[in-house]
């Protein structure tokens, strides 16, 4: 079976999914079949969606607090993957004009609110 690698780097308490016991942060390589998505690269790590917060792939904006609709999102070979713990803090006004993936960028698309306020539900 055809194989990819991800680079995937953890802040935080997440950091001890990837073997860490700092809780600072943790580097880890993962080895994925071809047409992975991001949901098979978080049941490798054994880290439920809901503990993470903000996510990054390839520097794009996938997911946030309570919005993680990078879910079914293709993963490939060379792809470096961030995670960020939910105490972790991304000031608000940075937010805007970020790069996206695509189905962050539509999802926040159908909000009514379209992603322009400083705290996210669940």
């Amino acid at each position: 079976m055809a194989t990819i690698q991800v680079e995937v780097w953890l802040y935080g308490p997440l950091a001890h999914y990837g073997g860490s016991d700092d809780n600072i942060s943790a580097q880890v390589y993962c080895d994925l079949p071809v047409g992975s998505c991001m949901q098979d690269l978080l049941d490798v790590l054994g880290m439920p969606t809901e503990e993470r917060g903000i996510t990054f792939v390839n520097g794009d904006l996938s997911a946030m607090p309570g919005m993680h609709p990078d879910l079914k999102h293709e993963l490939h070979a060379g792809d470096r993957v961030a995670f960020f713990h939910m105490k972790s803090m991304w000031p608000f006004q940075y937010r805007h004009g970020v790069k996206m993936a695509e189905e962050f960028t539509e999802s926040m698309g159908n909000r009514e609110d379209k992603g322009l306020r400083s705290t996210f539900e669940k």
